[in-house]
């Protein structure tokens, strides 16, 4: 990722997945604080994301968009309440990226299957390019 544009386009699009289910979630205020840290984004900005319009940009690279598809799969399960409205919004997301359907749901299944709801990255990574073959 490469602009301050599409780092913030991220956090957007994660603050409206974080709400389809009416509420924010403390666990989840917390994910996404976090996620800014480490793409270098001040709380200030972060907060005024808050109160803006979503501008979504798309991304081009396979890898990065395999990436925010994960961080929302996990911003999903950070409240540790799974809503019906999360999971056909996240198949909506995957989808509209452009991932394989298939590999969206074996992902879903396999965190459900988690007890930490994690995947290794080169786990995640093979589930997609599976789909290619």
């Amino acid at each position: 990722m490469n602009t301050k544009a599409q780092k913030l386009s991220l956090l957007h699009d994660m603050i409206a997945f974080a709400i389809v289910d009416g509420k924010l979630h403390e666990r989840e205020y917390i994910f996404i604080c976090m996620i800014a840290l480490e793409l270098g984004i001040c709380k200030v900005e972060l907060k005024q994301l808050f109160h803006e319009e979503n501008k979504s940009e798309i991304i081009k690279k396979e890898f990065e968009r395999i990436q925010q598809f994960y961080r929302l799969a996990l911003l999903m399960h950070c409240d540790s309440v799974l809503h019906e409205r999360e999971v056909v919004k996240i198949h909506e997301i995957g989808i509209t990226m452009g991932l394989n359907p298939f590999a969206i749901k074996r992902v879903l299944k396999a965190m459900e299957q988690s007890p930490t709801r994690m995947l290794s990255p080169d786990y995640l990574l093979e589930i997609f390019h599976e789909q290619h073959n």
